[in-house]
């Protein structure tokens, strides 16, 4: 498997693994977190102009998408329940599809982001989505409080600190 940055002719593939990743939620008992057109083509569009969209691909295949940036989450501002690890910069990653065509896929993105985040990434999810959770605790996240993101709705906020020499 490889991370590359997505392209714009990458965007059929792209909403097409939205769209699985959203039957993959409704079929795992997380119906709200995307709805049926989350997220919206022109964030999506604005992702890829951004330089912030990128496509796990494997044999010619795209596995999974997300988006990733190092650079402060407004929506982070403020946690509630708990606190941050640390205040040090950090990476995001956000919007993860990879609605499990390959087992391990969203592991793997998860470790690239940390590794270009310089070992510091905070995501959060959805108190519905338990997938996703599990994915986190498995590599070695912790839970450390809730947000609200722009719209007022609450995600369970987590990150990860390697140390690093």
């Amino acid at each position: 498997m490889e991370i590359r940055k997505t392209q714009p002719e990458d965007l059929d593939q792209i909403l097409a693994l939205y769209e699985q990743a959203r039957q993959f939620m409704r079929e795992h008992g997380n119906p709200d977190q995307w709805g049926t057109a989350h997220p919206p083509v022109e964030q999506v569009e604005a992702d890829i102009r951004a330089g912030k969209s990128y496509l796990c691909v494997e044999d010619g295949e795209a596995l999974g998408v997300f988006y990733f940036a190092n650079e402060v989450e407004p929506d982070y501002a403020e946690i509630y329940e708990g606190a941050w690890l640390d205040d040090a910069p950090y990476g995001v990653m956000h919007r993860v599809a990879c609605p499990g065509k390959k087992k391990g896929v969203a592991s793997f993105c998860v470790a690239w982001c940390l590794e270009q985040s310089r070992g510091n990434l905070r995501i959060d999810t959805h108190r519905d989505n338990l997938p996703m959770q599990g994915m986190l605790a498995k590599n070695g996240f912790t839970r450390c409080g809730l947000i609200h993101i722009y719209n007022g709705e609450e995600r369970i906020a987590y990150q990860k600190k390697e140390k690093r020499g």
